[in-house]
């Protein structure tokens, strides 16, 4: 490989660390999406966690990894959790129905 390839790798590689991280790229706009506060939604559905976990579908564990910020949700689980932070009473029986 000559060197400016190398260079250009090395380069790339960088970036996308930077990119990984939330800094700013040049030409390149970072979208931060915060993840949603799982517990504090689950707690104010007033129900435990094997209880929530049951009602949107994920084990108790991945429930757990999102409360601690192991892990975070995505896809439909992301959905799910807007649709219960905006009334989570209401989700909460709508889902128990």
């Amino acid at each position: 490989m000559n060197e400016q390839l190398f260079s250009d790798l090395m380069q790339s590689i960088r970036d996308a660390g930077r990119y990984m991280r939330g800094e700013e790229l040049p030409g390149v706009k970072v979208h931060v999406i915060e993840a949603p506060d799982v517990k504090a939604l689950r707690e104010s559905a007033s129900v435990s966690q094997a209880e929530f976990a049951h009602l949107i579908g994920v084990s108790r564990r991945t429930l757990e990894n999102w409360e601690q910020k192991r892990t975070v949700p995505s896809g439909p689980a992301r959905a799910l959790l807007k649709i219960v932070a905006a009334n989570p009473k209401a989700a909460v029986a709508a889902l128990h129905a």
